[in-house]
């Protein structure tokens, strides 16, 4: 069952006024209920909402995903989800942060929302002197090639859920079980290997304040349409 001793901090400017809530090791099937629960209700005067959270060991496969890129059968469970984007692994060690978004009041198009993700991530990494780049064909952050970060949303009206998930100090082994992403023989990486000694708290905070001040970028100030 998802946990549900969530807490939520204050941001760190004026500015930044989202909703976030940090929520422990939750399981994916019940987190994706309560994203889509979350959206189904949701109203325009609804506060956007940033989830960050671990989960336990488990294979989640997009929309149009394809099978195939599972290469081994495993004990790790594979779900499909209503995301974009091929095959990814998620467990524990690795940040999850989902944003439950309203899209057009932030005025944010898909390619902004996912670049702001993207940049978010670099953002932190440079903050540890650690060149990071998104790349064109391949959504996602990369470091000398391997991947540090992968991202998939899905989009509902003016909605968004799903999110984006950074290696932090993770078993990688499952990754090889997989083409990750769709991408055959794609190296993945985390913070820990790139001699990244802070752990998941402070790197939770540092990407949550990150994405705030992405995604809040377009607009002068955070308000709620009536």
């Amino acid at each position: 069952m998802i946990n549900h001793a969530t807490t939520a901090f204050s941001p760190v400017s004026e500015r930044q006024r989202f909703i976030v809530k940090k929520m422990g090791l939750s399981d994916y099937q019940a987190t994706w209920q309560a994203m889509k629960d979350f959206t189904n209700v949701r109203t325009a005067d609804t506060c956007d909402e940033i989830w960050l959270l671990q989960h336990p060991a488990v294979f989640t496969q997009g929309i149009a995903g394809k099978s195939e890129h599972l290469l081994y059968n495993t004990a790790i469970d594979l779900i499909k989800t209503d995301r974009g984007g091929q095959i990814t692994y998620h467990g524990p060690g690795q940040i999850v942060a989902y944003l439950l978004l309203d899209i057009r009041r932030l005025k944010l198009g898909v390619r902004e929302l996912v670049r702001s993700m993207e940049n978010a991530v670099i953002d932190v990494l440079e903050d540890y002197r650690i060149k990071a780049v998104a790349r064109v064909d391949a959504p996602g952050v990369y470091v000398d090639n391997a991947k540090i970060a992968a991202l998939g949303l899905k989009i509902k009206k003016n909605y968004c859920y799903h999110g984006i998930a950074l290696n932090v100090d993770m078993n990688l082994t499952p990754f090889s079980y997989i083409n990750p992403c769709g991408y055959q023989g794609l190296q993945v990486t985390q913070t820990k290997d790139l001699g990244i000694t802070d752990g998941l708290e402070i790197l939770s905070n540092k990407l949550a304040n990150q994405l705030q001040e992405k995604l809040l970028k377009g607009i002068s100030i955070y308000h709620h349409d009536h």
